[in-house]
């Protein structure tokens, strides 16, 4: 499985604004910093007529495009850097991955990637001054150095604490960078290195970032009242474990934003009703795609998800992780039933509207139409 940062959701459905259609621009390798052992930060150079375009918030995500065997392959890496600065990835290397191990093993200063603007909506609001509470384990640092940083830049008050969680100290993305933020903001950022395969002083930092763990270290440091914001990145096992203990401190729902990694191994979760034993291979829907102001319609298998179906008829449908977890291939379902498998990108609310993951989604009725412009 390759592992990759892939955005969540924390805006209110009703405070998004219209969504920019995604477009892939070719973009300069200008750096390749090498972080610790399979690790690296691949930084771009931007052209001046795309400086708005690329202009990113902290905690968003860029996706690179690369064809592999004549298939169109994509993946989406947090950016590390912070606001205002050029736009870096972190990415660390997954044995067999397809792209991470190009772009730990291969790709080089100079080199000429195919890049999608800036996505994602896990972001702070830079202008509310506040303490940010940060968790994260192994890659999932990656947009917390970009939140930590901006947000201690943003203003004189902000505070930020971090919990870090590597197995062992060769294994710490961005280790340099977050001992130069603590020595530059000493009074305002709190950091934590958490260590399972390698003993600390403290025995409450030497061990995995569990719930137990995460709850003595949050009850320790922390004045649960006073955080303003809690930010949750890594893999889906530590995400939960952190949800758990937050909602068991009483902290309020919406002060929680969370960002996952691709949770292949993670169950399918059934979000409408669907009669599966009623699907064979050869029952079809007819589904009508809207994007960009043009529909089109075409009979679609139920077996396969609308992504994939109407992907034939509609290549330039907007994508990037296809594993419900990024919300790049969002659309309304505007007539006919659909079954849902799996949401971690969603909120509740959107949900309720008739917003689906194509990628994760599967006709059902007869008739079927997904807009993509909504």
């Amino acid at each position: 499985m390759e592992e990759q940062s892939v955005l969540g959701t924390t805006i209110p459905a009703a405070a998004r604004q219209p969504r920019r259609r995604p477009a892939f621009h070719s973009l300069r390798v200008a750096s390749v910093q090498r972080l610790c052992e399979g690790a690296v930060a691949v930084g771009f150079d931007i052209p001046a007529d795309l400086a708005g375009e690329f202009a990113f918030a902290p905690g968003q995500s860029l996706t690179l495009r690369r064809e592999v065997d004549g298939q169109d392959e994509r993946r989406s890496y947090s950016i590390c850097s912070p606001r205002g600065s050029r736009p870096r990835i972190g990415v660390r290397e997954v044995p067999g991955g397809l792209f991470s191990s190009w772009l730990v093993r291969e790709v080089q200063l100079g080199d000429t990637l195919e890049v999608m603007v800036p996505t994602g909506a896990f972001t702070p609001d830079l202008t509310m001054p506040g303490h940010h509470v940060l968790i994260a384990a192994g890659s999932g640092i990656t947009p917390m150095l970009s939140i930590a940083e901006s947000v201690l830049a943003a203003d004189d008050t902000s505070r930020v604490t971090l919990f870090y969680g590597n197995r062992r100290t060769d294994s710490v993305m961005f280790a340099d960078e977050l001992a130069d933020l603590k020595d530059l903001h000493p009074a305002r950022f709190q950091l934590a290195h958490v260590l399972s395969r390698e003993p600390r002083e403290a025995d409450l930092l030497s061990g995995r970032l569990d719930a137990e763990r995460l709850g003595a270290l949050i009850k320790g440091l922390i004045d649960v009242t006073a955080a303003d914001h809690w930010w949750l990145c890594g893999p889906h096992g530590m995400v939960r474990d952190a949800q758990q203990v937050l909602a068991g401190l009483g902290v309020p729902g919406d002060r929680i934003h969370q960002e996952l990694f691709f949770a292949d191994d993670e169950p399918m979760v059934e979000v409408h009703h669907q009669d599966s034993d009623s699907i064979s291979a050869e029952s079809v829907s007819q589904v009508t795609v809207s994007l960009d102001g043009r529909s089109t319609t075409a009979a679609l298998p139920r077996t396969s998800t609308v992504l994939d179906g109407a992907q034939k008829m509609r290549p330039d449908l907007p994508f990037a992780c296809k594993g419900g977890v990024c919300g790049t291939c969002r659309a309304l379902v505007t007539e006919g039933e659909a079954d849902m498998r799996r949401n971690y990108a969603l909120e509740r609310a959107e949900v309720d509207a008739g917003y689906v993951l194509t990628c994760q989604t599967f006709p059902v009725s007869e008739t079927l139409t997904v807009d993509f412009d909504s």
